[in-house]
């Protein structure tokens, strides 16, 4: 049977930190090469322009967690047109869980809320692994919609937040995340009114839909480490070779999507111009030195195996609390904690 998991229940099975610690373990795991995570497969459905003139994608984005014995797949979009005019959040998406070894179906269960918990917690480990020595840290966000919320509330699992600048292209939704984040950030929150007012910070994050550059190198001090998130262009070419650190979540990946994928396309960037992976440093295998005099650009665009890792957790609790609906696909049921013989 495979258990049939909403939206709603998904939000009661996890929160937030179960997702920075199931990101972290799974970082290390990845960083050890026990997990695989091959690159996303994209269907671009007029994200780029063009046809359809639909304005989103759709990532497929399969992987195994090897201490879990659990495989799985995301199948996630983003939808500017027709979705934004009927008010339906940018994100959508759905996980489906299998069990390795069989090839049964486990789970089906919505994707959003996984996607929205894991994509700030990995930001917050990447900086518990970059600051290694910090308890507090002052952050300046681009973009304050549910991405700016979860990097926040992330981030605060592991930091106390002494400062957050926030800058939004409308100013109203930067208000609202002020109110709704003033328990969630022991310091202060700033709202700024111009992009370099946010940059006076240890760590500064872009969570928008900018598809023009607007952080440029000679906003960013020695110290500062840049989170170009997801698969949009933020940031300058000359910021990105300005920096003296690269790192990314997963190699291949980053050189063909996102903030690096033209510079690579150029020549210009390369991987021996990336210094490490977040489940390199997780695991211990290497480190970035001297952070405080260095301009460093981290860029984690999102891997399947963090979502399959969560939402693994979210049906584990769902059979043990008998949550959710079970359904059987294929007619191939069984009982997993059976032993073998009894399959």
């Amino acid at each position: 049977m495979a258990k049939l998991l909403t939206y709603e229940q998904v939000m009661h099975l996890v929160n937030m930190e179960d997702a920075v610690d199931s990101v972290e373990r799974t970082f290390d795991y990845f960083g050890k090469g026990e997990v695989i995570n091959p690159t996303k497969v994209t269907l671009d459905l007029g994200e780029s322009g063009g046809w359809p003139p639909y304005e989103g994608f759709f990532n497929a984005m399969p992987a195994y967690i090897g201490y879990q014995d659990n495989a799985g797949i995301k199948w996630v979009g983003g939808f500017l047109g027709h979705r934004k005019k009927a008010n339906l959040p940018f994100i959508c998406g759905m996980i489906i869980l299998a069990d390795p070894k069989l090839g049964i179906f486990r789970a089906v269960m919505d994707g959003k809320y996984i996607t929205n918990l894991r994509t700030g917690a990995q930001t917050a480990v990447s900086l518990k692994h970059l600051f290694k020595e910090r308890e507090s840290i002052r952050i300046g966000l681009f973009g304050a919609g549910v991405q700016g919320h979860t990097q926040t509330e992330a981030i605060s699992k592991v930091f106390k937040i002494e400062e957050l600048r926030v800058y939004d292209i409308y100013k109203p939704v930067a208000e609202k995340f002020a109110r709704d984040m003033e328990d969630v950030v022991e310091g202060k929150i700033i709202i700024c009114d111009k992009v370099e007012d946010a940059t006076d910070a240890d760590v500064l994050i872009t969570v928008t839909q900018a598809h023009e550059p607007f952080l440029s190198s000679e906003m960013i001090q020695p110290g500062t480490v840049v989170f170009p998130m997801g698969s949009y262009k933020e940031v300058t070419d000359e910021l990105i070779l300005d920096c003296d650190e690269i790192v990314v979540d997963h190699l291949e990946q980053a050189l063909h999507r996102g903030a690096l994928h033209r510079l690579a396309e150029q020549g210009k960037i390369t991987k021996d111009n990336i210094s490490t992976t977040i489940g390199e440093l997780v695991a211990g295998e290497k480190k970035i030195t001297n952070i405080e005099k260095k301009k460093v650009l981290c860029i984690p665009i999102g891997m399947g195996c963090l979502d399959v890792a969560l939402a693994y957790i979210a049906y584990d609790r769902a059979k043990k609390g008998h949550v959710g609906f079970d359904f059987d696909f294929c007619g191939e049921s069984y009982k997993e904690d059976l032993p073998e013989r009894q399959l």
